[in-house]
Parts: structure tokens; C-alpha cells; sequence
């Protein structure tokens, strides 16, 4: 959902992030909504006072592009530092996750909705804490008819989309806790729940089908789906 630049700030002596955005297919009267839109929803979350989500210093538009100046976070992302430490110790996945409920927590009470949380939207610094992107982004590139996406994908990611988001219905709280679960999931397996070679295909699993039981085998051992202390079906 755009490209990422580090940038310095002259004015004020600082490294930034900018985030470039440009819609696809949005062009006269939608396109001004779409950024009076954008800056709307940068002021309402820039109101989210957290340690853990990343500042938003500025946001505008250029031409066809929107940007947003934030903070810069000096780390991996979270998809890249389980690439890096697969398989990803347990006592990692529940210091990641205390710290995202403590993130959503705070979102929610606003109350917002992240409505793309993933790995790539999560930071990791050098001292294990992490860092929320991209709050607020999704809903403001979404619309009621997904018309800024090709025809019928809704706007988010698929292999961390709760079902009601993949059906275009109402999100809130429940949505991000279930992208939080995936993404549990992905960092105690190496692997999300449900993946296809389609995203039609990863959203119909989503929806219809259960996820594989996964069960992490003891220190030293290989992990893999089932296995002792398996669950009765």
C-alpha cells in the first residue's frame, strides 16, 4: 500500500519516514475526497498518544500522491525478524503480543480501527519493543464499493483478513483481534492459517474452511501440525 522513503528533516535536524500513496483509478471530485479523507483520518489518529505506535509528524498530498511524514523507527520489520530467528521463540510471540493488545487497546478506545495489521506493520527495535505502522491508512484507502482495487478485493491484506472484512461488512475491535491471531499464529508455525495461490482463494478459506491445529513441539524438537497433546477432533 505504497512505497517507504527515509528522508531528513532540515528544519528540525531529524530522520523521517515518508510514506508515498497514490490510488489507483481515483481521478476529479473522488480524488478530492479521497484526500480530504486522508488528512481527516491522519488528524483523528494522530489523537492515539502511544509508545508503541509510530508519530505521524505531517500528511498532505503532491500531484496524484498522497505522503505522511512519521517518525523514524530504527529496526526490523516483524516479517523480517522472524525470517531471521525461524523458528521464533515462544517467549518472543507473547512479549509481541502483550505489547500489540497494549497497542490495539489504546487504538480502539478512540476508537479506530487498524484494519491491516500484519508482520510488515510492525516494527521491532534493537531492544525488543515494538511498533505499530500504517494506523489508519487501510480505512482511508477503502470506500464502500472497493472501487480504488480491482473489482471485488476488498483493501487489506487476505492472509490476515477476518471474515467479516473479506465479506466488506462492518470491522471493529474483533477485526483486529483477529488479525492479531494470524499473526500469532504465523510467528509460533512460521506459517499463517490459511494461504493460497489466490487471494479469492485465501479469503475463501478464511471464510469456509478451519484452520490447521498447529502444535508446537517441545525445545529441540520438530514442530509441526498435530503431534502429542494433540487435541481430540
Amino acid at each position: 500500500m505504497g512505497q517507504v522513503w527515509t528522508a531528513y528533516d532540515k528544519r528540525l535536524d531529524r530522520r523521517v519516514a515518508v510514506k508515498l500513496l497514490r490510488p489507483d483509478k481515483v481521478a476529479g471530485q473522488e480524488a478530492d475526497e479521497l484526500r480530504r479523507r486522508f488528512v481527516r483520518e491522519c488528524r483523528v489518529t494522530a489523537q492515539v498518544d502511544h509508545p508503541g505506535l509510530v508519530t505521524v509528524h505531517d500528511a498532505g498530498s503532491e500531484g496524484e500522491e498522497l505522503f505522511l511524514v512519521m517518525q523514524y523507527v530504527d529496526g526490523a520489520d516483524l516479517g523480517d525478524h522472524l525470517a531471521e530467528h525461524d523458528p521464533y521463540p515462544w517467549q518472543w510471540t507473547v512479549a509481541v503480543a502483550a505489547q500489540l493488545c497494549a497497542v490495539l487497546s489504546a487504538v480502539h478506545a478512540v476508537p479506530i480501527v487498524h484494519r491491516d495489521l500484519k508482520p510488515r506493520n510492525v516494527m521491532v527495535k534493537q531492544d525488543g519493543t515494538v511498533t505499530v505502522l500504517d494506523l489508519g491508512v487501510a480505512s482511508v484507502m477503502d470506500s464502500d464499493t472497493t472501487r480504488l482495487t480491482h473489482t471485488g478485493s476488498p483493501i487489506g491484506s487476505p492472509a490476515y483478513m477476518a471474515p467479516e472484512q473479506a465479506m466488506g461488512g462492518a470491522v471493529g475491535p474483533y477485526t483486529d483481534l483477529y488479525a492479531l491471531g494470524v499473526l500469532m499464529h504465523e510467528l509460533l508455525s512460521g506459517d499463517v492459517p490459511f494461504a493460497g495461490s489466490t487471494a479469492l482463494g485465501v479469503l475463501h478459506r478464511h471464510l469456509y474452511e478451519p484452520p490447521v491445529f498447529f502444535f508446537p513441539a517441545p525445545p529441540g524438537g520438530p514442530r509441526g501440525p498435530g503431534g502429542p497433546g494433540a487435541a481430540p477432533a
